[in-house]
């Protein structure tokens, strides 16, 4: 599985490594290429899985706002109810990254 921006791919772990929730992929976060990503400072909670952390997704000298989030600290209830802990795995904005399969 991919995650690509433009034609650079910024994400990349095999189907049983990333975690299917409402829609999106989250990648480990050791499968995200090394400085793709800078912290943004838009804040967000979910009610369910906790405090989220958004990133900007750097690709060449374009930069995609927010184009990325992930949870550092899930909560132990999200964590039961998905059936593993996907702290710091990262989701990207499908408006603005692409996944392939």
């Amino acid at each position: 599985m991919k995650a690509v921006a433009g034609e650079i791919v910024v994400a990349e772990a095999p189907n049983e490594a990333v975690v299917r929730m409402e829609g999106n992929v989250y990648f480990p976060p050791d499968s995200v290429v090394v400085g793709v990503l800078r912290d943004s400072p838009t804040p967000y909670t979910c009610p369910w899985k906790g405090r989220a952390r958004y990133h900007d997704v750097l690709v060449g000298k374009t930069v995609l706002n927010d184009g990325a989030w992930s949870y550092p600290a899930v909560n132990e209830s999200a964590v039961a109810r998905v059936g593993r802990d996907f702290s710091g795995y990262v989701a990207f904005d499908g408006r603005q990254v692409r996944i392939e399969i």
